[in-house]
């Protein structure tokens, strides 16, 4: 069994506050770089993606 790795898991829970945040002020369907709406679809596999992925991804 491999060992915890408490950073990973620290960073996953601030996406998770940030995602939250994000709901409350109304800022969670928006790209944060562009300001364009973030695919539902990308969301659904990310759920604390802050922007829409790359066109190369």
């Amino acid at each position: 069994m491999e060992p915890l790795n408490l950073d990973a898991v620290e960073t996953d829970l601030a996406d998770v506050e940030k995602a939250l945040a994000r709901l409350d002020d109304g800022s969670y369907w928006t790209d944060e770089n562009t300001q364009l709406p973030i695919d539902p679809a990308h969301l659904a596999i990310h759920p604390t993606a802050r922007t829409n992925p790359s066109p190369l991804s």
